[in-house]
Formats: structure tokens, sequence, C-alpha cells
């Protein structure tokens, strides 16, 4: 039982941070298919939420310990700006899972819309999307390679 509950939050932890890590840890670990996705999402999406929803919040705090103004175009911002010019808040969530990491696409997405919902519902979709493909994919090449 205590094995089990570790190799979903060694799925779960993993996504948080970068998506792929998800399925990989679920494949690695040997759940089956449909837990590794929804653990992946599941990690995702925490780390949407949380900065979704406290982000206001967290910005404010580390504008208070730095206390420092930053230049306003930088060559970062300057790539943001043209990446959601370009694909908008569905484009760059659809992104996030495979170039972005939840956090880095979680945070772009918050710098530049203001609607919760909207977020929301498109890194969800994203989330379900990539970790149905992934683990999908990873767990069809697994059955591929040979036993060691």
């Amino acid at each position: 039982m205590f094995g089990a509950f570790l190799k979903y939050l060694t799925v779960y932890l993993s996504s948080m941070v970068k998506f792929i890590a998800g399925p990989l840890a679920g494949v690695a670990t040997g759940l089956s298919f449909w837990e590794s996705a929804l653990f992946s999402i599941l990690g995702m999406m925490t780390t949407v939420l949380l900065l979704t929803l406290l982000g206001p919040g967290i910005r404010l705090w580390v504008h208070k310990i730095i206390g420092r103004k930053r230049k306003l175009f930088t060559p970062n911002t300057r790539r943001f700006v043209k990446i959601w010019k370009r694909w908008g808040i569905f484009g760059v969530s659809f992104l996030t899972p495979l170039i972005f990491s939840p956090i880095g696409g979680a945070l772009l997405v918050n710098t530049f819309s203001g609607d919760r919902q909207k977020i929301i519902l498109s890194m969800l979709v994203s989330a379900v999307f990539w970790g149905l493909v992934l683990s999908g994919i990873l767990h069809g090449s697994r059955s591929m390679l040979p036993e060691i």
C-alpha cells in the first residue's frame, strides 16, 4: 500500500515541476497507462492552480523582498511578449507541457492574462491532452523494449 502511494507521489511531484517527467516516472515505476496519465495531469494542474490563485500574493511578496526595480524590456520579456502575441493563452497553454514547464507556462499566462477561468480551463485541456498522449507513447514504447 505504501509502495503504491510512493509511486503515485513520484509521478505527481515530477509533473508539478516538469510535465514529461510524470509519464516517464509512471513508466519507470510500473504504473498503468491511466494511473500515469491521471497523476501527471493532477501534478500539472496543482502547479497551475497554485500559481493562478496565489500568484498576485506571491508576486507582491517577492517584490517586497527583492525591493528593486527591474528593467522593463529585457531579452526574456521580449521573447515572452512575442510568444504571447503569436499564440495567445491557448497556444501557450498547449505548449506548456512540451516547451515550458508547468511553472513557466503558468507564470507566463498569469503575467499576460487576468482571466483565471480561461487560464485554468486552457491549461486543463492541455494537461489532459498531453497527459494521455505522452503516457500512451511511453507506455506503448515500453512494450517494444526488451526486458532487462
